[in-house]
């Protein structure tokens, strides 16, 4: 493995739409692919959302014949590591696009940031510290 290898995290969603809106409109990810399936072809659509320049995405998919529900546990987080205070605009803008705001179920993500779910159940954490390969308390 290298600093520079590509990360994916792959994840079922049953409303693209509604994805596209949380993770695009409400974070500030962007569209890096799109692909919409015909039903009955046993493709499956997906949304690739991310950064342009960054190592890694987020990738959800939804096959329309068998659509898979999303079984997120209240632990399975993805964290935005944003080095500052958590602007007010930005939590306003995500419950805006589908999100809620849940209390963490580690306190510590209470202690230092905001826990926002998405429309599918997943968890992101918007952390108010830095993140380093060092550990931290």
């Amino acid at each position: 493995m290298e600093p520079t290898t590509h990360l994916r995290i792959a994840r079922p969603s049953l409303d693209l739409a509604k994805a596209e809106r949380f993770w695009v409109d409400g974070v500030g990810l962007s569209v890096l692919f799109r692909h919409d399936a015909v039903e009955g072809t046993a493709e499956h659509s997906l949304l690739m959302v991310g950064s342009v320049d960054a190592a890694w995405h987020l990738e959800l998919t939804r096959n329309p014949d068998e659509p898979i529900s999303p079984s997120p546990t209240p632990d399975d987080l993805l964290v935005l590591y944003l080095e500052n205070d958590i602007p007010s605009d930005l939590l306003a803008r995500l419950e805006a696009c589908g999100g809620t705001r849940v209390a963490a179920h580690n306190p510590y993500w209470d202690t230092w940031g905001e826990t926002v779910q998405d429309p599918d159940g997943y968890r992101l954490v918007l952390c108010r510290r830095s993140w380093s390969n060092r550990s931290q308390s």
